[in-house]
């Protein structure tokens, strides 16, 4: 049973967590179109930092970032290796759907990568209703990435 905590990033598992998923979107994308966000922006205010957890034992992360009233980005979706394929994202992308949902959030955001190890997300994302559209707020056209929202109302 997964249990859901918002964390405020200063656990060793969760730390080795995001370097990681760092070091995954730098080996994948080139440095201009990496859009993730390392620990110290994480902990800005306006994002809502959630880890998966599973017994004692890591199992995925998500955030979601404040735009405005209406509007929230989820950022840092990521599972622990022994944690693919089980479940845990679309638990995760759930939880913060409903989080969303519960502060008011109208509509929900992303950027993703458009490489094959992307995959397996935009599918993740598609099958919750997410459909893909132009750039939004900051982010401009871009080869290596996928913007994609879901209406929450």
């Amino acid at each position: 049973m997964l249990r859901f905590e918002l964390d405020d990033l200063t656990r060793p598992a969760v730390v080795a967590l995001l370097e990681e998923h760092l070091a995954d979107m730098y080996a994948s994308s080139p440095a201009e179109s990496v859009h993730a966000l390392d620990l110290d922006a994480l902990r800005a205010p306006g994002i809502a930092f959630w880890t998966a957890w599973e017994g004692e034992e890591l199992r995925g992360s998500g955030a979601l970032k404040t735009l405005d009233g209406a509007r929230v980005e989820l950022k840092s979706m990521r599972t622990t290796p022994g944690a693919r394929g089980r479940g845990v994202g679309a638990a995760m992308l759930d939880h913060l759907l409903a989080e969303a949902r519960r502060v008011g959030a109208r509509t929900a955001l992303l950027e993703t990568g458009s490489q094959d190890f992307f995959a397996p997300a935009r599918r993740l994302y598609e099958r919750a209703g997410f459909v893909v559209r132009e750039p939004f707020d900051d982010y401009v056209e871009d080869p290596n990435s996928v913007f994609m929202e879901l209406a929450l109302d």
